[in-house]
This record gives structure tokens, sequence and C-alpha cells, in this order.
């Protein structure tokens, strides 16, 4: 991090922000920015009205204190203090409720990037350990996207401030001191102006670089403080998962959070203490004491003004607020863009994520859509293996699907088997050979067309918490009747008729006090369901009965044989028995389709892999139990 900080230009730093503030602003309404903006305006300006008018009404006190002159300056002091006030007040609470939005706005940004991107790229380790990176430094110190918002704030709030504090500041220079203050009148003088303002501009300057200083070591660490979010967002929130709490009890596992307490970088001995008891708080000290001086400098210059006689006492406190807030407002601006610079990195890594791109042809053929579900498909010579692996998940596949038949494919853990229903539903393109639909390669087919083919029950499969209708249709609206058919025909007919709200019943209990939360057997049966409904040409269910036990997972089998009607289904299980009524087995090893056939005709081959798998399962039904 501290290499590629050094490398940072302003060209860079402007750049990279232009294009966050665009995207930003595409996710966000324009009162988001607008406010804020408005609110650093006028917090800004406020205080200068009254030091303003408060220098007046000081003056007019120490010289000829005309009522009719006083009267109307407290007045107006009075009403438009008033009023500004009430519009900063009123613009502070638009602002914070545009904050609070805010996380779910940008988060459209993050989800849009998430469902458009190839899931050859979402299924990597590396896209989703960049999201984290982004989440967690954005947690952390709010580096990233939400420093658009922070830095457009300041930088408006800096240059009005600038622009207030220049316009009540410029007669400390031009009033002269008269020629009757003796050895004051050097105050004049050009050159010791050029001197003085020199001495302003270098210890305002020196203010905010020294704590950017201090803050490079903040993002040096950035690393580390991702690593400590992570270990903290994890283990320390182990005892309160409801699903780890038997474990939690049966282990103490708590212990072992505490073991990594020790290690966490945020700690009194961790790394960044070491930081700032350091090199980060000698510097972040050495901006605060430039800062005095700079204070001191300026009050000694405008009290020998005043001393001089060049200006009235009620000045003294404009000068020195207005002086004040000038080089305040100046060293907010370096400052301001020196954490944009420091915010650089986090946002490469933003646009690391936003920029992975998608490489997969979407296609232009639309699929025919066939009331006879009459669709071919064919694997021809198809071979794939993942992204950054040299190993082969599918070798040489050769393979057609009979329509509207039923086959099942075996094989053991790894053999390729749900690899092969990726590259069917197009999840993941193969690097040799193709895929045919009704004689076309698939890549040429509109991508979502082609997958309206699929209805998919893989093993890892998830139910949203929402109501249980809303979960089998994939949609808050849906054909009531249809849903309930689908679930009686996966099986979860009594179960739904014991429902408190029907169909209507909420799912687990994230955001309703009365969900119902469903075993891991009825959870599949509701999958299964949401396949029916979506009433696809192909059905699939990728080992999705794992939870039940064999008699139930044949029962569906079984049952879903009888409802599949016209449609080609496949079926993937490790329970052999549960597959012998599937017209053709396929059976798989080491990637490759080692041999095809019916039930009755893989098991006379005594010699082949499927009798194998059969024999290895079989014995656990058959050997007597010696115990008795």
């Amino acid at each position: 991090m501290t290499k590629e900080s050094s490398k940072i230009t302003l060209r860079e730093t402007l750049r990279i922000h232009w294009r966050a503030f665009q995207d930003v602003r595409r996710c966000c309404s324009a009162a988001s920015f607008a406010v804020p903006a408005l609110h650093a305006a006028f917090s800004a300006l406020s205080p200068y009205v009254t030091v303003y008018f408060s220098a007046q009404i000081i003056n007019e006190l120490a010289g000829q204190r005309r009522a009719g002159v006083l009267w109307p300056l407290v007045a107006l002091t009075l009403g438009i203090s008033a009023l500004l006030t009430f519009l900063t007040g009123a613009l502070y609470r638009w602002r914070e409720v545009l904050y609070a939005k805010y996380p779910f706005q940008e988060n459209r940004l993050f989800t849009e990037k998430l469902l458009s991107m190839d899931f050859s790229q979402l299924d990597r380790t590396e896209t989703h350990d960049l999201l984290a990176q982004i989440r967690q430094s954005e947690n952390w110190m709010s580096w990233g996207l939400k420093q658009v918002f922070y830095g457009c704030e300041k930088l408006v709030q800096s240059a009005m401030g600038i622009l207030g504090a220049a316009a009540l500041t410029v007669t400390l220079f031009t009033l002269p001191v008269p020629e009757t203050a003796g050895t004051l009148a050097f105050l004049n003088h050009p050159v010791f102006l050029l001197f003085l303002a020199a001495v302003l501009l270098l210890a305002t300057w020196a203010g905010p670089a020294f704590r950017t200083k201090a803050e490079k070591y903040i993002t040096r660490l950035s690393e580390e403080a991702r690593f400590g979010n992570r270990l903290f967002q994890f283990f320390g929130y182990v005892s309160m998962e409801q699903r780890r709490g038997m474990d939690c009890r049966m282990y103490n596992q708590q212990t072992i959070c505490r073991h990594y307490d020790r290690f966490s970088p945020f700690g009194i001995h961790g790394t960044f203490a070491v930081y700032a008891r350091g090199p980060m708080g000698f510097w972040a000290a050495l901006s605060s004491c430039v800062s005095a001086v700079l204070t001191g400098i300026i009050y000694v210059f405008v009290c020998l003004k005043a001393w001089a006689g060049a200006f009235g006492v009620g000045s003294v406190t404009q000068y020195v607020s207005s002086v004040t807030a000038l080089t305040r407002n100046l060293s907010l601006l370096l400052e301001t863009l020196g954490k944009l610079k420091s915010n650089v990195p986090f946002l490469r890594t933003v646009y690391e994520f936003l920029d992975i791109p998608n490489e997969m042809y979407q296609g232009s053929l639309t699929t025919e859509k066939r009331s006879d579900r009459q669709y071919q498909v064919e694997f021809r010579d198809v071979s794939f293996r993942y992204p950054g692996t040299d190993r082969w998940a599918l070798r040489h596949v050769t393979l057609s699907f009979q329509i509207g038949s039923r086959m099942a494919m075996v094989g053991e853990n790894g053999s390729g088997k749900t690899t092969f229903i990726k590259l069917l539903c197009r999840l993941y393109d193969p690097q040799e050979g193709q895929i045919l639909l009704n004689g076309i390669d698939i890549r040429k087919y509109r991508y979502h067309d082609y997958m309206e083919l699929f209805s998919v029950v893989f093993q890892d499969f998830q139910l949203l918490s929402q109501p249980l209708g809303a979960n089998v249709a994939g949609s808050a609206k849906y054909d009531a009747d249809r849903v309930r058919q689908a679930l009686t025909d996966a099986g979860f007919g009594d179960r739904l008729a014991k429902m408190p709200d029907g169909l209507d019943t909420m799912l687990y209990r994230e955001f309703a006090e009365d969900g119902v939360d469903v075993s891991g057997g009825e959870a599949q049966k509701i999958a299964i369901a949401r396949a029916l409904y979506k009433d696809a040409p192909f059905m699939i269910l990728d080992e999705p009965t794992a939870a039940l036990d064999p008699v139930a997972e044949a029962e569906i089998y079984s049952r879903f044989n009888e409802i599949a009607g016209d449609r080609t289904s496949v079926y993937i299980s490790h329970r052999l028995s549960s597959c012998k009524f599937c017209d053709l087995i396929t059976v798989f090893h080491d990637g490759r389709v080692v041999q095809q056939g019916s039930h009755e005709e893989l098991l006379a081959d005594k010699s082949g892999k499927y009798y194998e798998l059969w024999s290895a399962q079989a014995q656990y039904y058959t050997t007597p139990d010696i115990s008795q």
C-alpha cells in the first residue's frame, strides 16, 4: 500500500473520484449531494455573518454609541443568525436522513454488478474476497465510495469558508497603520506583508501535510485492519448465532474466540497503538502544534495593527476570527485533498471489483417456445476445467438427452456430475467441444432465454425469509393454485395444511416473530416445488434430498417421476437405489462418462464402476448386525 500511495498523483486522485462521484450519483438521488453541499455552505458562511455584525456592534459601542445605529444592527444580527441557524439545522437533519439511506443505495451498485457478472466470475473466491475488502474498508474508516460524499461536502465547506474569510480579511492587509505609529509603521511595508503571507501559507500547508503523513500510517495498515475486522466479525458473534449454539456449548468454542482477541490490531498492544505512540502520533501532534503557532501569529499581527490604530477594537474580533477561519479552511481543503489521495488505493479495489469483465457471449438467437417440449441437447466431446486450476473437471464427454426421458447421473464425489449440470445450464462455457440445443451451439442463444429452459434444485439451494408462496413462485405475485399444486406434488401438502397462514406463512424469523422454521427435509420439498412451479422443459435434481432418509428420497423421486410428465428429467444422487426407475443411468468417474445403461444392464457388468458403487452401498443394508 505504501508503494502504491507514493505513486498517486493529484490527476489520478481527481479522475478516480470523479468517476466514483458519477457512479454514486447514478444510484442516489440528486438531493443526496445537493443537501450536504448546501449544509456545508451554510455551516461555513454562518459564523462570518455573526462575526461581521458583532464587530460592527462593538465598534459602535466603543465609538459614538448611536442608538439609531445599534438597535438595527442588533435586530439584523439576531434575525439573520436565527434564520441561518434554522436553515442549517433543517439541512443537517435532512443530510443525516440521506446519509442513513446511503448504504442501501450504494448496495444497489454492488448488487447490480453481482447480478450482471458472469457466473464463472461470481463463483470465484477472489471476487467475494474483493467485495469483503471493500465492505471492511468502508466499515473501518469509511474508505472507498463513502469518502466521495464526505469529500464533496468538505470541499464545498472549505471553498465557501475560504471565500467568506477572504471577504472579511482583505481589509486587514489594506488598512494601513498611521504614520504616527512610530516603529509599528513597519507593518505597512510590502516586504513584511510578503514575509507574513509566506509564513501563514507555509504554516497553513504544513498542518494538513503533517496530518496527511500521520494518516498514511493508517492506510498502510489497511490490510491488517481488514484482517482484524474479519476476525472480529466472525469470532465476535459466534456465540450469538443460533446454528452454532450447540457446538459452542459442547466444545467450549468461546475459548477459541478469546484466543483471537489477543491478536487484534486495535488493542492497547496492537499495531495501531504502537504507531499512535510512535510516528503516527508524532506527526499528528506536530500538525496540532503548527495550528496553535499559526493562531498565535495571527493574534499578534492583528493586535499589533489595532494597537497602532489601523482599526477599532471591534475589528480585532472580526480579523482574528476571519484570518483563523481562512487558514483553517485552507488547511481543510489541503487535508481533504490529502484524504482523497489516501482514499485512492481503496477506490482502486472498488473498481477492481466493478471492472471485472463479462467474457461470456450472451448470444442473439431466440430459443423456440415449443409446447411439445421437444428440445434435443447434446454434449459433443466436451472438456472443462475451472479457472485457476490445471485439473480437468470433465474430459471428452459425449452425451445426448432423449426427449422426455428420465436420466440419472451417479458417481463418487468430484467425478464431474455437478460440473456437467453447470455446463448444461450454461453457468460456465466449456474450454473444448460443443453443447448443442436442437443442433445449434447453445452459446448462440440469448443467455436468459436459454436459462428459462431449466428448473434446477441444487444440493446447496437457498430459501428466503419470505412467505412460503413467494419462495415457491420466486415472486411476490403468483398463482396461488399452481403454488399449492406444486407443494402437494413435492410431498409438502400435509405440512402446508398445518401452516398457520397457509401460503402467507413467513419462513424463518428474521422478519417475523411468528415465522416458521422448517426442517432440512421440508426445505428440500419446498425447493422441489419451486422447480415444479417454473414448469421448464428440463427438470434437474442435483442431490437436493441429501437430508432425507433413503426411503423418503425414493418416495420423492418416484413421485417426481409421475409428475414430470413429458419433461426431460435429470437426477443426481449418491443413493443408487433411488434411481432404479430411470430410463438411462450415466456413470461418471474422474470427469469422464465410463458407463451408460439401465439399472439392470449396468448391474450385470460386474467389472464396471456401477456394480462397484452398488455393492459398496448394498453392504450397509444387507450385512447382519453382529451385535445381536
